[in-house]
Protein backbone atom coordinates (compact mmCIF):
# COMPACT_ATOMS: atom_id res chain seq x y z
CA UNK A 1 0.00 0.00 0.00
CA UNK A 2 1.31 4.01 -0.75
CA UNK A 3 2.14 5.56 2.00
CA UNK A 4 0.93 9.08 1.44
CA UNK A 5 2.62 10.28 4.33
CA UNK A 6 5.87 8.83 3.36
CA UNK A 7 5.01 10.58 -0.38
CA UNK A 8 4.55 14.07 1.27
CA UNK A 9 8.20 13.73 3.25
CA UNK A 10 9.79 12.82 -0.43
CA UNK A 11 8.22 15.73 -1.51
CA UNK A 12 8.90 18.18 0.90
CA UNK A 13 12.37 16.85 1.01
CA UNK A 14 12.40 17.20 -2.91
CA UNK A 15 11.69 20.86 -2.34
CA UNK A 16 13.85 21.32 0.62
CA UNK A 17 16.84 20.84 -1.74
CA UNK A 18 15.87 23.00 -4.62
CA UNK A 19 15.62 25.64 -2.00
CA UNK A 20 18.96 24.96 -0.51
CA UNK A 21 20.65 25.28 -3.94
CA UNK A 22 18.70 28.34 -5.00
CA UNK A 23 19.32 30.20 -1.60
CA UNK A 24 22.70 29.02 -1.70
CA UNK A 25 23.60 30.75 -4.66
CA UNK A 26 21.32 33.78 -4.18
CA UNK A 27 23.10 34.33 -0.44
CA UNK A 28 26.46 34.82 -2.51
CA UNK A 29 24.94 37.13 -4.78
CA UNK A 30 25.34 34.86 -8.11
CA UNK A 31 23.67 32.95 -10.27
CA UNK A 32 23.30 29.08 -10.12
CA UNK A 33 26.28 27.28 -11.72
CA UNK A 34 25.68 24.22 -14.31
CA UNK A 35 26.08 21.61 -11.60
CA UNK A 36 23.68 23.44 -9.63
CA UNK A 37 21.15 23.99 -12.17
CA UNK A 38 21.29 20.63 -12.91
CA UNK A 39 20.28 19.51 -9.35
CA UNK A 40 17.59 22.18 -9.23
CA UNK A 41 16.15 21.14 -12.01
CA UNK A 42 16.44 17.21 -11.06
CA UNK A 43 14.62 18.31 -7.62
CA UNK A 44 11.93 20.11 -8.59
CA UNK A 45 11.48 17.05 -11.29
CA UNK A 46 10.96 14.53 -8.34
CA UNK A 47 8.56 17.06 -6.52
CA UNK A 48 6.33 16.62 -10.13
CA UNK A 49 6.80 12.40 -10.18
CA UNK A 50 5.71 13.07 -6.73
CA UNK A 51 3.07 14.85 -6.88
CA UNK A 52 1.24 12.87 -9.80
CA UNK A 53 2.24 9.79 -6.85
CA UNK A 54 -0.10 11.77 -4.17
CA UNK A 55 -2.64 12.17 -6.67
CA UNK A 56 -3.26 8.44 -7.50
CA UNK A 57 -2.76 7.42 -3.79
CA UNK A 58 -5.51 9.89 -2.78
CA UNK A 59 -7.82 8.59 -5.55
CA UNK A 60 -6.80 4.99 -4.54
CA UNK A 61 -7.95 5.81 -0.87
CA UNK A 62 -11.21 7.62 -2.59
CA UNK A 63 -12.12 4.13 -4.00
CA UNK A 64 -10.94 1.97 -0.77
CA UNK A 65 -13.71 3.91 1.25
CA UNK A 66 -15.98 4.33 -1.66
CA UNK A 67 -15.98 8.18 -1.66
CA UNK A 68 -16.04 10.35 -5.29
CA UNK A 69 -12.38 10.97 -5.94
CA UNK A 70 -11.37 14.27 -4.35
CA UNK A 71 -8.08 14.52 -6.42
CA UNK A 72 -7.98 12.59 -9.42
CA UNK A 73 -11.62 13.02 -10.79
CA UNK A 74 -13.50 16.17 -11.36
CA UNK A 75 -16.77 16.32 -13.07
CA UNK A 76 -17.23 20.20 -14.76
CA UNK A 77 -20.24 21.06 -17.15
CA UNK A 78 -18.69 23.02 -20.01
CA UNK A 79 -15.23 25.29 -19.69
CA UNK A 80 -13.74 27.13 -17.00
CA UNK A 81 -14.65 30.31 -17.73
CA UNK A 82 -12.96 31.91 -14.39
CA UNK A 83 -9.42 30.84 -16.62
CA UNK A 84 -10.93 33.17 -19.62
CA UNK A 85 -11.45 36.33 -17.34
CA UNK A 86 -9.32 38.96 -18.54
CA UNK A 87 -7.41 40.88 -15.79
CA UNK A 88 -8.77 44.05 -15.03
CA UNK A 89 -5.68 45.88 -14.56
CA UNK A 90 -2.43 45.08 -13.72
CA UNK A 91 -2.38 45.59 -10.33
CA UNK A 92 -4.69 42.80 -9.97
CA UNK A 93 -2.51 40.41 -11.50
CA UNK A 94 0.02 41.17 -9.14
CA UNK A 95 -1.82 40.87 -6.54
CA UNK A 96 -3.06 37.58 -7.48
CA UNK A 97 1.10 35.96 -7.76
CA UNK A 98 1.47 37.60 -4.32
CA UNK A 99 -1.37 35.38 -2.98
CA UNK A 100 0.45 32.48 -4.58
CA UNK A 101 3.65 33.28 -2.90
CA UNK A 102 1.59 33.51 0.99
CA UNK A 103 -0.36 30.67 1.01
CA UNK A 104 2.63 28.63 -0.38
CA UNK A 105 0.22 27.79 -3.44
CA UNK A 106 -2.84 26.73 -1.40
CA UNK A 107 -4.74 30.14 -3.00
CA UNK A 108 -4.02 30.58 -7.03
CA UNK A 109 -5.82 32.28 -9.46
CA UNK A 110 -6.79 30.13 -12.26
CA UNK A 111 -6.05 32.69 -14.78
CA UNK A 112 -2.35 32.37 -13.63
CA UNK A 113 -2.86 28.79 -14.29
CA UNK A 114 -4.45 28.76 -17.54
CA UNK A 115 -1.37 31.45 -18.76
CA UNK A 116 1.66 29.74 -17.05
CA UNK A 117 0.62 26.13 -15.84
CA UNK A 118 0.69 25.24 -12.34
CA UNK A 119 3.94 25.07 -10.44
CA UNK A 120 2.86 24.69 -6.44
CA UNK A 121 6.96 24.91 -4.95
CA UNK A 122 8.86 27.49 -7.78
CA UNK A 123 6.34 30.16 -7.45
CA UNK A 124 7.22 30.86 -3.87
CA UNK A 125 10.85 30.49 -4.45
CA UNK A 126 11.03 33.39 -7.10
CA UNK A 127 10.26 31.47 -10.25
CA UNK A 128 6.34 32.31 -10.78
CA UNK A 129 5.76 34.38 -14.05
CA UNK A 130 3.73 37.12 -14.39
CA UNK A 131 1.51 36.42 -17.14
CA UNK A 132 2.36 37.82 -20.17
CA UNK A 133 -0.09 39.98 -21.61
CA UNK A 134 0.18 42.82 -18.91
CA UNK A 135 4.44 41.92 -19.47
CA UNK A 136 3.65 43.14 -23.40
CA UNK A 137 2.00 46.09 -22.23
CA UNK A 138 4.90 47.30 -19.98
CA UNK A 139 7.26 46.80 -23.47
CA UNK A 140 5.53 48.32 -25.49
CA UNK A 141 5.24 51.31 -23.09
CA UNK A 142 8.85 51.36 -22.36
CA UNK A 143 9.42 51.96 -25.93
CA UNK A 144 7.07 55.01 -26.39
CA UNK A 145 8.16 56.25 -23.45
CA UNK A 146 11.76 57.31 -24.34
CA UNK A 147 12.05 60.38 -26.23
CA UNK A 148 15.21 58.69 -27.65
CA UNK A 149 14.24 54.80 -28.34
CA UNK A 150 10.51 56.02 -29.81
CA UNK A 151 12.91 57.93 -32.75
CA UNK A 152 15.22 54.88 -33.20
CA UNK A 153 14.93 52.41 -35.85
CA UNK A 154 13.69 48.97 -34.36
CA UNK A 155 13.92 45.35 -35.70
CA UNK A 156 12.71 42.21 -33.83
CA UNK A 157 15.29 39.64 -32.73
CA UNK A 158 14.11 35.85 -33.03
CA UNK A 159 17.54 34.86 -31.68
CA UNK A 160 20.16 36.19 -28.94
CA UNK A 161 22.49 37.51 -32.20
CA UNK A 162 21.34 39.09 -35.10
CA UNK A 163 23.68 39.95 -38.21
CA UNK A 164 22.34 42.06 -40.44
CA UNK A 165 24.14 42.73 -44.11
CA UNK A 166 24.45 46.13 -45.61
CA UNK A 167 26.61 48.21 -48.45
CA UNK A 168 29.36 49.69 -46.25
CA UNK A 169 29.48 53.14 -47.32
CA UNK A 170 32.07 55.69 -45.75
CA UNK A 171 32.19 58.09 -48.89
CA UNK A 172 29.67 59.49 -51.88
CA UNK A 173 32.61 60.10 -54.26
CA UNK A 174 32.51 58.98 -57.45
CA UNK A 175 32.99 54.84 -57.42
CA UNK A 176 32.07 54.80 -54.12
CA UNK A 177 28.59 56.00 -53.40
CA UNK A 178 25.98 52.92 -52.51
CA UNK A 179 29.38 50.71 -51.60
CA UNK A 180 30.92 50.81 -54.78
CA UNK A 181 28.11 50.97 -57.49
CA UNK A 182 28.65 53.26 -60.74
CA UNK A 183 26.72 54.51 -63.12
CA UNK A 184 28.32 55.90 -66.02
CA UNK A 185 27.80 57.19 -69.61
CA UNK A 186 30.17 55.54 -72.47
CA UNK A 187 31.00 55.80 -76.38
CA UNK A 188 30.01 53.06 -78.29
CA UNK A 189 32.13 50.06 -78.64
CA UNK A 190 33.99 51.49 -75.52
CA UNK A 191 35.32 49.09 -72.30
CA UNK A 192 32.87 48.62 -69.03
CA UNK A 193 34.04 49.30 -66.38
CA UNK A 194 33.21 47.33 -62.97
CA UNK A 195 31.34 47.86 -60.13
CA UNK A 196 32.38 46.08 -57.19
CA UNK A 197 30.27 47.39 -53.83
CA UNK A 198 31.62 46.98 -50.39
CA UNK A 199 28.87 45.46 -48.00
CA UNK A 200 29.15 45.72 -43.95
CA UNK A 201 27.50 43.27 -41.39
CA UNK A 202 25.90 45.02 -38.20
CA UNK A 203 25.95 42.40 -35.68
CA UNK A 204 23.72 42.98 -32.77
CA UNK A 205 23.79 40.74 -29.13
CA UNK A 206 20.63 40.75 -26.73
CA UNK A 207 21.77 41.87 -23.91
CA UNK A 208 20.44 41.38 -20.22
CA UNK A 209 18.47 44.24 -18.76
CA UNK A 210 16.34 43.99 -15.20
CA UNK A 211 14.05 46.06 -13.49
CA UNK A 212 13.06 44.99 -10.12
CA UNK A 213 10.13 46.25 -8.25
CA UNK A 214 9.90 46.03 -4.45
CA UNK A 215 5.78 46.41 -3.14
CA UNK A 216 4.84 46.55 0.22
CA UNK A 217 2.10 44.00 1.84
CA UNK A 218 -0.06 47.58 2.31
CA UNK A 219 0.12 48.39 -1.07
CA UNK A 220 -0.30 44.88 -2.68
CA UNK A 221 -3.57 44.89 -0.30
CA UNK A 222 -4.48 48.09 -2.62
CA UNK A 223 -4.58 47.44 -6.22
CA UNK A 224 -5.73 50.84 -7.59
CA UNK A 225 -2.59 52.55 -6.15
CA UNK A 226 -0.48 49.44 -7.43
CA UNK A 227 -1.57 49.53 -10.56
CA UNK A 228 -1.27 52.78 -11.21
CA UNK A 229 2.06 53.04 -9.45
CA UNK A 230 3.83 50.45 -11.72
CA UNK A 231 1.54 51.75 -15.08
CA UNK A 232 3.25 55.03 -14.54
CA UNK A 233 6.53 54.67 -13.37
CA UNK A 234 7.74 51.28 -14.31
CA UNK A 235 8.34 51.78 -18.21
CA UNK A 236 9.79 55.08 -17.59
CA UNK A 237 12.70 53.49 -15.60
CA UNK A 238 12.81 51.15 -18.87
CA UNK A 239 13.13 53.87 -21.19
CA UNK A 240 15.11 56.05 -19.08
CA UNK A 241 18.22 53.58 -19.35
CA UNK A 242 17.42 52.46 -22.79
CA UNK A 243 17.88 56.21 -23.70
CA UNK A 244 21.09 56.78 -21.36
CA UNK A 245 22.53 53.61 -23.48
CA UNK A 246 21.55 54.95 -27.22
CA UNK A 247 23.64 58.01 -25.95
CA UNK A 248 26.49 57.29 -23.52
CA UNK A 249 26.61 53.23 -24.17
CA UNK A 250 29.86 51.13 -23.53
CA UNK A 251 28.87 48.68 -26.39
CA UNK A 252 30.34 46.53 -23.78
CA UNK A 253 26.71 44.07 -22.56
CA UNK A 254 24.84 47.20 -23.40
CA UNK A 255 24.34 49.52 -27.12
CA UNK A 256 27.10 51.22 -28.19
CA UNK A 257 25.75 55.26 -27.92
CA UNK A 258 26.42 57.23 -30.27
CA UNK A 259 28.73 59.49 -28.45
CA UNK A 260 31.06 56.06 -28.08
CA UNK A 261 30.79 55.10 -31.81
CA UNK A 262 32.92 55.93 -34.64
CA UNK A 263 29.62 57.96 -36.23
CA UNK A 264 29.49 61.30 -34.32
CA UNK A 265 31.02 64.07 -35.64
CA UNK A 266 32.25 66.64 -33.29
CA UNK A 267 32.05 70.19 -33.87
CA UNK A 268 34.97 72.38 -32.34
CA UNK A 269 33.79 75.43 -30.45
CA UNK A 270 33.98 78.82 -31.32
CA UNK A 271 37.41 80.81 -31.12
CA UNK A 272 37.80 82.43 -27.88
CA UNK A 273 34.48 81.26 -26.42
CA UNK A 274 33.58 81.72 -23.22
CA UNK A 275 33.17 78.79 -20.81
CA UNK A 276 30.25 76.84 -20.54
CA UNK A 277 28.55 79.07 -23.27
CA UNK A 278 26.28 77.98 -25.78
CA UNK A 279 26.43 80.47 -29.39
CA UNK A 280 24.32 80.31 -32.64
CA UNK A 281 27.07 79.67 -35.10
CA UNK A 282 27.92 76.73 -32.70
CA UNK A 283 24.32 75.55 -33.88
CA UNK A 284 25.12 76.77 -37.84
CA UNK A 285 28.07 74.90 -37.50
CA UNK A 286 26.09 71.92 -35.76
CA UNK A 287 22.87 71.64 -38.49
CA UNK A 288 25.76 72.54 -41.28
CA UNK A 289 27.86 68.90 -40.73
CA UNK A 290 24.34 67.30 -40.14
CA UNK A 291 24.03 64.68 -43.27
CA UNK A 292 21.12 66.39 -45.65
CA UNK A 293 18.70 63.64 -46.05
CA UNK A 294 18.75 63.17 -41.96
CA UNK A 295 17.75 66.67 -41.48
CA UNK A 296 14.07 65.77 -41.80
CA UNK A 297 14.44 63.50 -39.09
CA UNK A 298 16.76 65.37 -36.60
CA UNK A 299 16.30 66.89 -33.02
CA UNK A 300 18.79 68.85 -30.85
CA UNK A 301 18.82 67.24 -27.46
CA UNK A 302 20.14 69.35 -24.37
CA UNK A 303 21.00 69.09 -20.91
CA UNK A 304 18.75 71.49 -18.43
CA UNK A 305 22.32 73.37 -17.80
CA UNK A 306 21.91 75.42 -21.43
CA UNK A 307 17.99 76.21 -21.23
CA UNK A 308 18.51 80.08 -20.15
CA UNK A 309 21.04 80.67 -22.81
CA UNK A 310 18.71 79.43 -25.94
CA UNK A 311 16.30 81.71 -24.85
CA UNK A 312 19.14 84.57 -25.76
CA UNK A 313 19.91 83.23 -28.94
CA UNK A 314 19.43 85.57 -31.95
CA UNK A 315 20.49 85.76 -35.61
CA UNK A 316 20.82 89.47 -37.22
CA UNK A 317 20.61 92.87 -35.32
CA UNK A 318 18.45 96.27 -34.82
CA UNK A 319 15.10 95.46 -36.37
CA UNK A 320 16.04 92.69 -38.44
CA UNK A 321 16.76 90.23 -35.31
CA UNK A 322 15.55 87.15 -35.26
CA UNK A 323 15.10 84.99 -32.33
CA UNK A 324 16.18 81.25 -33.10
CA UNK A 325 14.82 79.45 -29.82
CA UNK A 326 11.03 79.10 -29.08
CA UNK A 327 9.64 76.81 -26.03
CA UNK A 328 6.84 75.07 -26.93
CA UNK A 329 3.83 76.70 -26.89
CA UNK A 330 5.57 80.32 -27.39
CA UNK A 331 7.09 82.96 -29.55
CA UNK A 332 4.61 81.50 -32.19
CA UNK A 333 5.60 78.00 -31.76
CA UNK A 334 2.62 75.99 -31.49
CA UNK A 335 4.19 71.96 -31.35
CA UNK A 336 5.10 70.14 -28.33
CA UNK A 337 8.46 70.66 -27.78
CA UNK A 338 10.94 73.74 -28.19
CA UNK A 339 12.21 74.34 -31.75
CA UNK A 340 15.53 75.78 -32.60
CA UNK A 341 16.48 77.12 -36.09
CA UNK A 342 12.97 75.73 -37.00
CA UNK A 343 14.55 71.99 -35.49
CA UNK A 344 12.92 70.22 -32.36
CA UNK A 345 14.74 70.82 -29.46
CA UNK A 346 14.10 68.69 -26.43
CA UNK A 347 15.59 69.00 -22.49
CA UNK A 348 16.98 65.31 -21.75
CA UNK A 349 19.18 63.92 -18.65
CA UNK A 350 21.09 62.09 -20.62
CA UNK A 351 22.63 65.12 -22.23
CA UNK A 352 26.00 65.19 -20.87
CA UNK A 353 26.19 68.57 -17.93
CA UNK A 354 26.64 72.19 -19.67
CA UNK A 355 30.04 72.90 -21.30
CA UNK A 356 30.94 69.32 -21.67
CA UNK A 357 31.00 67.20 -24.99
CA UNK A 358 27.29 66.44 -25.47
CA UNK A 359 25.49 68.80 -23.55
CA UNK A 360 23.66 69.75 -26.85
CA UNK A 361 23.58 67.16 -30.02
CA UNK A 362 21.69 67.22 -33.02
CA UNK A 363 20.93 63.37 -33.62
CA UNK A 364 18.78 61.79 -36.46
CA UNK A 365 18.13 59.01 -34.33
CA UNK A 366 16.26 56.63 -37.36
CA UNK A 367 19.89 56.14 -38.02
CA UNK A 368 20.20 54.07 -34.77
CA UNK A 369 19.38 50.40 -35.37
CA UNK A 370 17.35 49.34 -32.05
CA UNK A 371 17.57 45.47 -31.97
CA UNK A 372 13.72 43.99 -30.22
CA UNK A 373 14.11 40.49 -28.93
CA UNK A 374 10.30 40.18 -28.15
CA UNK A 375 9.10 39.08 -24.78
CA UNK A 376 9.21 40.31 -21.32
CA UNK A 377 10.29 38.02 -19.11
CA UNK A 378 8.65 38.12 -15.46
CA UNK A 379 9.20 36.38 -11.97
CA UNK A 380 8.00 37.04 -8.36
CA UNK A 381 9.39 36.16 -4.72
CA UNK A 382 8.54 36.60 -1.57
CA UNK A 383 11.80 36.00 0.24
CA UNK A 384 14.05 38.80 -1.36
CA UNK A 385 12.58 41.51 1.39
CA UNK A 386 10.77 39.23 3.27
CA UNK A 387 12.02 41.50 6.70
CA UNK A 388 10.51 44.34 5.56
CA UNK A 389 7.19 43.15 4.40
CA UNK A 390 7.91 43.87 0.70
CA UNK A 391 7.84 41.28 -2.09
CA UNK A 392 10.05 41.24 -5.10
CA UNK A 393 8.75 41.43 -9.31
CA UNK A 394 11.37 41.02 -11.47
CA UNK A 395 11.46 41.76 -15.38
CA UNK A 396 14.11 40.82 -17.74
CA UNK A 397 13.86 43.04 -21.12
CA UNK A 398 17.35 41.53 -23.57
CA UNK A 399 17.68 44.29 -26.72
CA UNK A 400 20.51 45.82 -28.13
CA UNK A 401 21.26 49.00 -30.33
CA UNK A 402 23.82 50.69 -32.30
CA UNK A 403 24.06 53.21 -34.86
CA UNK A 404 23.52 52.18 -38.36
CA UNK A 405 26.69 54.04 -39.99
CA UNK A 406 30.35 53.30 -38.64
CA UNK A 407 31.92 56.77 -38.98
CA UNK A 408 31.18 60.04 -41.01
CA UNK A 409 30.68 60.26 -44.59
CA UNK A 410 32.70 62.09 -46.86
CA UNK A 411 30.63 64.26 -49.07
CA UNK A 412 30.23 64.63 -53.10
CA UNK A 413 31.60 67.83 -53.24
CA UNK A 414 32.81 69.81 -49.94
CA UNK A 415 35.79 69.16 -47.55
CA UNK A 416 33.34 68.65 -44.42
CA UNK A 417 32.61 65.27 -43.08
CA UNK A 418 28.77 64.75 -42.08
CA UNK A 419 26.68 62.72 -40.37
CA UNK A 420 23.63 61.48 -38.61
CA UNK A 421 24.89 62.49 -35.48
CA UNK A 422 26.49 65.68 -34.51
CA UNK A 423 27.54 66.92 -31.18
CA UNK A 424 29.26 70.25 -30.07
CA UNK A 425 32.66 69.89 -27.94
CA UNK A 426 33.38 70.89 -24.68
CA UNK A 427 34.24 74.34 -23.72
CA UNK A 428 36.27 74.29 -20.58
Amino acid sequence: MINIKQLRQRKADAVAKAKGIFEAAHNANRPMTAEETTDYDAAMASVKVINEDIVRAEALMDEERNLPSTSATRIEVGANHATEKPWANFGEQLVAVRNVAVSQGREVDPRLLAALGSNESVDAEGGFLVAPEYSDVILQRTYNEGQVTSRCSTIPMKSNRLVINGLDEDSRLAGQRYGGIQVYRISEAALYTQSKPKFKEIQLTANKLIGLLYATDEILEDTAALTKWTSDNFPKAFAFQLDDECINGTGAGQFLGVQNSGAAIVVAKDAGQATGTITNTNCFNMIQRMWGPSRKNAVFFYNADLENQLWNLTRGSGTAVELLYGPAGSRGNGSETGMLLGIPAIQIEQAAAGGTQGDINLFDMSQYLLGKKEGLKADSSIHVAFLTGEQAFRWTLRNDGQPIPKKPLTPYKGSNTLSPFVTLAARP
